[in-house]
């Protein structure tokens, strides 16, 4: 039987590793091993982030709404709710981008 080694595979997956954690600090760019639980960590930090954008940019959006709506007097609520019985369907992100941007078209939503 021959012995079969593992040589090639690892040295292979370990220069693509050391090739992704590049420019990290001290010896989490140099030893695979550090690299390794590095990246991995890198990884959570990532997932973490985008979720965490997400709820940052909705925050956003209905505080740009908010306040335009209370420039125009309206509550918020009362706004969103006047869009909904009015079959009015745009997402918050338009809405802010609106209020934010093209404030003629937000009043003109406003007295609908």
């Amino acid at each position: 039987m021959i012995r079969i080694t593992h040589g090639y595979t690892t040295k292979k997956y370990k220069k693509k590793i050391l090739k992704l954690t590049k420019g990290y600090r001290g010896t989490a760019s140099n030893l695979s091993t550090y690299a390794i639980e590095q990246l991995t960590q890198s990884y959570n930090y990532a997932y973490i982030g985008r979720k965490l954008k997400k709820r940052y940019f909705k925050t956003l959006w209905i505080s740009r709404i908010n306040i335009t709506t209370k420039y125009f007097n309206i509550q918020y609520s009362f706004f969103l709710n006047i869009l909904k019985k009015n079959n009015i369907f745009l997402n918050r992100k338009l809405l802010a981008y609106l209020a934010y941007n093209d404030l003629p078209s937000f009043k003109y939503l406003t007295n609908i």
